[in-house]
């Protein structure tokens, strides 16, 4: 398992990180068995966020009853939770962060995050209300680190004119398949092609200049929730065709190849995997370890549709 520092921390992380958002249907002992089976392969970076579940903190609560960290394991963890969705409205308001956190904390049975994300943009942000709740969690150690996820670098900009301590994470989706945030780059200038159209104001080259980590959740989504294209041949038959072979170059599952696809990139990315099944997370994992050739890399982003100029 690849490792990496944090910018701006010294939280040293595998660059797969287990997100929770689904595990309400499972025992203590199966969550505890996923988290074992992280663990065991080198994860050690878990991510939340109040939002999940069938109630507010239900996911965090279930992970909270299920897993027991001595103080020494704490330490060699980190714990990731994001904030602002609420039922029909975002709520960036200083009020709602510092409740939510501390109900996070309660649930999660730990007494900080190591890292906090603002959960997608709130239109009606006020950055210095967002500072102020920053700074009364950072001084009280409840949280380490901050970030935001699927925000533009305007809205990053906006926060930073505010907020004084550095945002390090921006968590965004991306897989082959959903990869705009790089196939518009690969197609700049060309008229009359839809990739061409830069749909997110340059969050990659502005996380790379800026020292922010990008997190990749849905590594293995067609589109926005649309179903995954493992094995789905009536849509993605050429694209499956070479996950296959390099699946038999490598010796590895299919379901590293796609995260190997999203490791390879120079951006240093972390990768989101939201399964609740063992077996999966570590065929995944393995992709941690694999370095594609460049021609390797550009033959899966072609085969998906993606086109070069």
């Amino acid at each position: 398992m690849k490792t990496m520092t944090l910018p701006n921390t010294h939280l040293e992380v595998s660059n797969i990180v287990l997100g929770l958002m689904r595990i309400v249907p499972l025992g203590a002992e199966e969550i505890r068995s996923l988290v074992g089976a992280s663990r065991d392969a080198g994860i050690n970076f878990f991510d939340h966020a109040d939002v999940y579940g069938s109630t507010p903190h239900e996911c965090e609560r279930r992970f909270g009853d299920a897993v027991t960290f001595s103080a020494e394991d704490r330490a060699r963890v980190a714990i990731q939770s994001k904030v602002g969705i609420q039922s029909g409205f975002w709520d960036f308001s200083k009020e709602h962060i510092l409740e939510s956190v501390d109900e996070s904390l309660t649930a999660l049975k730990t007494d900080y995050l190591d890292t906090l994300l603002l959960h997608r943009p709130d239109a009606l942000v006020e950055p210095d209300e967002v500072a102020e709740a920053f700074n009364v969690l950072h001084d009280a150690g409840k949280v380490l680190n901050f970030g935001v996820s699927n925000h533009t670098p305007g809205q990053v900009e906006l926060l930073k004119r505010s907020v004084a301590q550095p945002l390090i994470v921006n968590q965004v989706q991306l897989s082959i398949t959903h990869a705009p945030l790089i196939a518009a780059g690969m197609s700049a200038n060309m008229a009359g092609l839809d990739q061409s159209i830069d749909r997110d104001n340059g969050i990659l080259d502005y996380c790379r200049l800026n020292n922010i980590t990008l997190q990749a959740w849905s590594p293995f989504q067609k589109g926005f929730f649309d179903g995954i294209f493992l094995n789905d041949r009536e849509n993605y038959s050429a694209l499956n065709d070479v996950i296959y072979d390099l699946s038999r170059t490598y010796g590895a599952p299919p379901a590293a190849i796609a995260i190997a696809w999203i490791t390879r990139h120079p951006a240093h990315m972390q990768v989101v995997l939201g399964t609740t099944s063992v077996q999966h997370l570590l065929d995944s994992a393995v992709g941690s370890d694999i370095t594609l050739t460049r021609e390797e890399w550009y033959r899966l982003f072609t085969a998906a549709g993606h086109i070069l100029p």
